[in-house]
């Protein structure tokens, strides 16, 4: 088999024969955001602890999710976060607030330190399975995933698929959902509106990454006229969260709410709304 080829995977499919999507309540667009919510390893680095990178993303979680979820929740919005798996270990104040505001968890490894890539499939297998066992602990049910880096193996899907998963976000190469061959669904997700590669060198301004989502928004609220579109915003709360970054995600989302026809909704509420209008296809 040659593993190289995308297409034994999914089927190729233009976005102009896509099935005819409406989202609830007549909904052009469904927006997603998907915090990234993360635990880091404390590494060595020049023959030392490193000390500054560890720090600056610990500063997400004992800081910047709480402006995260503040935002969100000022606009009707509810996270759908990528979760590392021993984030439910060592943050048990920062799970208690996001159950409480009822966000989704997908699974996101167990640590950002380490991925997938380079396991045989028992080991990442363990890996999934995990992950799946500590958001269950939490009394939910574990149906999207993103490998950590937006990586995966050859064994990936189907591991996903055994383990009970309904859809990935790895896959950035459409605006709707479609389903792999073996029947997990991908959804729109996002390196262009995606606050890691964006804020990191060479960097674009926070202003600019505003302006991006409003003109990302703006295309497919138009095309949305025609056929359902998804929006993705990927965020990392040790970045958009830092005091000088939180407001212009929140006048993005001000100007998005500031629409009609637009469905703020979890991973799961899009992946099941068009699963129901395309009989699972």
């Amino acid at each position: 088999m040659d593993h190289s080829d995308p297409f034994r995977l999914y089927p190729y499919r233009a976005i102009v024969d896509a099935p005819r999507i409406v989202w609830p309540n007549g909904a052009r667009v469904a927006v997603w955001i998907a915090p990234n919510v993360e635990h880091f390893l404390l590494e060595m680095g020049a023959g030392a602890p490193d000390v500054r990178n560890f720090s600056r993303r610990d500063y997400g979680n004992r800081v910047g999710v709480w402006r995260v979820m503040e935002t969100l929740a000022k606009h009707g919005a509810r996270g759908s976060v990528l979760l590392n798996g021993e984030v439910a270990k060592h943050y048990p104040r920062v799970m208690e607030a996001m159950l409480a505001l009822k966000w989704e968890m997908l699974g996101h490894g167990l640590t950002n330190s380490t991925g997938l890539v380079g396991l045989d499939r028992e080991a990442e297998r363990a890996v999934i399975r995990e992950t799946r066992e500590l958001i269950e602990g939490l009394g939910l049910r574990m149906r999207g995933w993103l490998g950590p880096g937006l990586a995966e193996t050859w064994n990936t899907l189907d591991l996903l698929k055994a383990e009970g998963v309904d859809y990935v976000a790895d896959w950035v190469n459409d605006d709707l959902p479609y389903r792999f061959n073996n029947g997990l669904y991908s959804i729109p997700y996002s390196i262009e509106l995606n606050d890691m590669p964006l804020f990191n060198a060479p960097s674009i301004s926070v202003a600019d990454f505003e302006r991006r989502i409003r003109d990302s928004f703006d295309t497919l609220y138009e095309e949305g006229a025609e056929n359902g579109r998804v929006l993705g915003i990927a965020l990392h709360p040790f970045l958009i969260g830092a005091a000088h970054r939180i407001r212009y995600l929140d006048r993005a989302l001000k100007y998005i709410a500031g629409h009609d026809k637009v469905w703020f909704a979890t991973g799961s509420e899009i992946i099941d709304a068009y699963a129901a209008q395309t009989k699972g296809g």
